[in-house]
């Protein structure tokens, strides 16, 4: 008995889905127009939820991928505050010492918190090759934990020796882009010799497209990365931008790493307790914080474009519920004629104005759809739509369906079977 009595509601459940979504198709071919101007507001709404949400989330993972390729969990020692802000005393920071890679040998030898350790120096220069020129290129001279801390992948031939570095060899991996403009098709560049400032080097890798940068940071499609020491026998360091970056070990905080940074260097650099910091430790999760917070007020405001919007769609979808019953009174009263329940009377209508509103919310999901692949071709990232971003629209389409459909269901539902019947 309780199989059959199972079956049977589920049999009831699905006639009641399948007449309302008939109905609810019936509306739009019936009355196109009047349907197509109500669900209107659900379109702009849903296109307005989808859009800011979709076009927010692909950003925000732009980039946070760009902050990742500053170093995860890593602390930027420079003599500039990487904070700006238009009261910047830039006077102030411009007397500072230089960071020198002394400075960075004594931090791993004093540091109990850090994992890796690099100095950072760069330089611009002409590259050549043969008849080809790149002017203004980026040379980037890093020391062996540089690997560790960066996220860089090698496309073509290898990354540079440890025993390179420790000799500060000629060798040099390239940007992509580099190296299509230089060898037009970047896998022959490895092997190859090129020369900038009167030296040459060989390329022994060719580093994977990174894409534009939205935070700005390291530009590694136009560069050229070589050993410190080899960059140090070319360039005057102090005159070449030197930082050091500092990364944390596994569950060290950057903030606990922030502290003990500070002590060492202002013990490597003997200031007395009086004195203040003549150098910056710049925390690159902070970065992040602020970043999602700007995305936080964003989604805010597209929330509340969208709700505009929305309450707009309800109305709509309300007032084709309110001339759907009256239009339907006497079927309405042919129905509980024949042994209809409240219940299931009020339930059709809802699931009708459901119907409707999904419909609303899959001609908006579509427009987004069709904008985020003509913005793909213009934006320096991907738009990508999440299903948790479709399924949060959908959901709020049947939500604002049941709302805009309670009370016109309602009124359907206490109608009288017999008054119903003679209205015409």
């Amino acid at each position: 008995m309780a199989g059959k009595s199972y079956f049977y509601f589920m049999y009831k459940i699905t006639s009641i889905l399948w007449n309302s979504f008939k109905m609810a198709l019936q509306e739009l071919k019936v009355n196109k127009l009047r349907t197509f101007l109500s669900l209107f507001g659900i379109t702009i709404g849903i296109f307005c939820i989808i859009g800011v949400l979709a076009t927010v989330d692909s950003l925000q993972r732009k980039v946070q991928g760009d902050i990742k390729a500053f170093g995860n969990n890593t602390i930027y020692i420079d003599k500039w505050d990487y904070g700006g802000g238009p009261d910047y005393p830039w006077w102030k920071y411009i007397k500072r010492p230089e960071m020198r890679v002394e400075e960075m040998k004594f931090i791993k030898e004093k540091s109990q918190l850090a994992a890796n350790a690099c100095f950072f120096v760069s330089q611009n220069a002409s590259v050549n090759y043969g008849d080809n020129t790149l002017s203004g290129g980026s040379i980037y001279g890093i020391s062996e934990e540089f690997k560790n801390i960066q996220t860089l992948d090698i496309q073509f031939g290898r990354y540079i020796s440890d025993a390179e570095f420790g000799r500060g060899t000629p060798t040099a991996l390239i940007g992509y882009t580099n190296a299509e403009n230089l060898f037009v098709n970047p896998e022959i560049a490895v092997g190859k010799t090129i020369s900038f400032s009167g030296k040459k080097v060989i390329i022994a890798g060719v580093i994977k497209k990174q894409g534009q940068s939205m935070v700005g940071g390291f530009n590694y499609d136009e560069c050229l990365l070589i050993p410190y020491r080899f960059f140090a026998g070319m360039y005057e360091v102090k005159n070449s931008n030197p930082f050091i970056m500092v990364q944390a070990k596994e569950k060290v905080s950057s903030a606990a790493l922030t502290d003990e940074l500070k002590g060492i260097m202002r013990q490597t650099r003997r200031i007395s307790p009086r004195e203040e910091d003549d150098f910056s430790l710049n925390d690159v999760n902070l970065l992040g914080d602020s970043i999602n917070g700007f995305f936080t007020q964003v989604n805010i405001g597209g929330w509340a474009i969208a709700g505009l919007s929305l309450i707009v769609g309800a109305f709509g979808v309300a007032n084709i519920m309110f001339v759907t019953v009256r239009e339907r009174t006497s079927q309405i009263g042919l129905k509980k004629a024949i042994g209809a329940k409240k219940s299931t009377i009020l339930t059709e209508f809802l699931l009708e104005s459901a119907f409707l509103c999904i419909v609303g919310g899959l001609i908006g999901l579509a427009l987004v759809w069709l904008l985020a692949q003509l913005l793909g071709t213009v934006l320096p990232f991907p738009i990508f739509i999440a299903p948790n971003i479709v399924i949060l629209a959908l959901s709020i389409c049947i939500v604002l369906g049941v709302l805009s459909g309670i009370i016109p269901a309602s009124i359907a539902a206490k109608m009288d079977a017999v008054v119903a019947i003679r209205t015409k």
